[in-house]
């Protein structure tokens, strides 16, 4: 097995460990988060009708239109605050964090903390 495919057996486990723990409801669904080398991708997830309710990721039109970003960490930052108020004109305030089997640092919390300030409660 190449050192590639065991780091991601290595990440699959952490994940479905992690995701086991998390319990999402209607009142609360939960936010999921996919970090790959380029891009961050987050989405607000209904467990209970599978359904995705809002997503955001840096590689859509409405954050390519920005002014040129400092870093990916920045970029983070902008998309977890499109999210967020994404998510509050869909009405929900309430998210579940699910981080998704990544190590919450960089911009895993950039993400976050960015969809704290537009006023996501997790």
């Amino acid at each position: 097995m190449s050192s590639t495919q065991e780091k991601k057996r290595i990440w699959l486990k952490r994940k479905i460990r992690i995701r086991k723990k998390i319990i999402s409801s209607a009142e609360r669904p939960r936010l999921t988060i996919f970090r790959s080398s380029k891009h961050i991708y987050g989405q607000i997830v209904d467990d209970t009708t599978g359904t995705t309710i809002v997503a955001a990721c840096s590689n859509e039109k409405t954050v390519k239109e920005q002014p040129k970003f400092d870093s990916k960490v920045a970029k983070a930052v902008f998309t977890g605050k499109l999210l967020a108020q994404r998510a509050m004109e869909k009405g929900v305030k309430k998210v579940v964090f699910d981080r998704n089997g990544f190590l919450y640092h960089g911009r895993i919390k950039a993400f976050s903390d960015g969809a704290r300030e537009a006023g996501l409660d997790f």
